[in-house]
């Protein structure tokens, strides 16, 4: 199988230090064209769809291996293998921040540094000592309007996901990204990420870690940047002045800006 054809993976600029910038749930890597590009000068980058989204191999996605994170930090891992990658800094939005973790316990090896945009463990609240941010109804309400109509909840979700009045195109960018995925598979992946609890997981990440907390983010607020911060060894948690959980979109110069500070740390 050609990894690299099946995860449509895309590689820009060359350096001595690789850059995997994974995206989150619903999206695909044109989320990180204002962002990865700008490193292409200094690093090697490289871009990939999660089996069942944007053009990777849709023929390939298996909803037994999909039915866990794992399968994406497998893909993952399929594509530093198939390049043959070490000493990587993985960049992954939302999700994919997980995804990363999750990968680097299972092969430590291949990576350097982690970097979280709008990260959660857990999106559920576990009352009381962990507030995620939504009750149990409330993800299952939104599973619901997938499955009944899924254009209406690509409408709902994206403007309470970017949280940015001010331009309304991006809302817009993100409602068409939602409503082009394949419904049955967008529907699982929601699935898996919303009722994740990776927070076991937390203690097993031996790389040091930037945490970017978004503010106002409805996805992932302010105290599950606080929570992972407390239980990540040797992270680092960066308060960004963006709303909403999309600012590789909605404040690109301030993403790179954040993540290019980490970089230059040693």
């Amino acid at each position: 199988m050609d990894i690299l054809k099946r995860n449509h993976v895309t590689i820009l600029g060359s350096g001595s230090q690789t850059l995997v910038f994974g995206h989150g749930f619903g999206c695909d890597q044109k989320m990180w064209r204002l962002v990865a590009p700008r490193f292409a000068d200094r690093y090697r980058v490289v871009l990939f769809d999660y089996v069942g989204s944007g053009l990777s191999q849709l023929d390939q996605y298996d909803p037994a291996k999909y039915a866990s994170l794992k399968g994406y930090a497998r893909d993952l891992i399929d594509v530093i293998e198939a390049l043959e990658l070490t000493n990587i800094v993985f960049v992954g939005h939302s999700v994919s921040s997980m995804i990363g973790a999750l990968a680097s316990t299972l092969h430590p090896e291949y990576f350097d540094r982690l970097i979280m945009v709008g990260p959660s463990p857990r999106y559920l609240n576990d009352l009381p000592g962990y507030y995620g941010g939504f009750d149990r109804e409330d993800i299952d309400e939104l599973l619901e309007m997938m499955q009944l109509n899924f254009s209406g909840w690509a409408s709902y979700m994206a403007p309470a996901a970017m949280k940015n009045e001010e331009r309304g195109e991006l809302s817009e960018e993100l409602e068409r990204q939602f409503a082009s995925r394949d419904p049955r598979i967008a529907r699982q992946f929601a699935e898996v990420t919303f009722y994740c609890d990776c927070r076991d997981l937390l203690s097993d990440v031996q790389v040091p870690t930037l945490i970017m907390q978004c503010a106002d983010d409805s996805i992932a607020p302010l105290e599950v940047g606080d929570y992972l911060h407390r239980h990540l060894q040797g992270s680092t948690l960066n308060r960004m002045t963006a709303k909403g959980h999309y600012p590789q979109l909605s404040q690109p110069d301030e993403t790179y800006a954040k993540i290019d500070q980490y970089l230059l740390i040693r």
